[in-house]
């Protein structure tokens, strides 16, 4: 099935330890149904010196959480909603079924 959710979409976590936080998606990965959002599921991984002289570093990583976790956010309402498929002339847009407006 064809993702929904695409780059820059602002979108809203409504399951797991991040539900309620918004933030925009950075990467998409439609063949494992995964989405990459800013500032959502961090997590911190030890790095080891690169360089002889250079130390060690903790890093923080935005790991991909799947996109039935995550909710389109309306552009009218700010909420939460479904997106849905319309034809406008020749092409299908996605729309927002709790408005009815295209997200663009």
């Amino acid at each position: 099935m064809k993702m929904k959710i695409k780059k820059n979409d602002n979108v809203i976590v409504i399951a797991g330890k991040d539900k309620g936080k918004t933030g925009k998606v950075v990467k998409a990965l439609p063949d494992m149904n995964m989405i990459v959002v800013a500032g959502v599921n961090m997590r911190k991984k030890h790095q080891r010196p690169q360089k002889s002289g250079q130390k060690g570093q903790i890093i923080e990583k935005t790991l991909p959480i799947h996109v039935s976790n995550a909710m389109i956010v309306d552009p009218s309402t700010g909420k939460r909603s479904r997106v849905g498929m319309k034809m406008v002339g020749d092409r299908y847009v996605r729309v927002s079924k709790k408005s009815g407006k295209e997200i663009s």
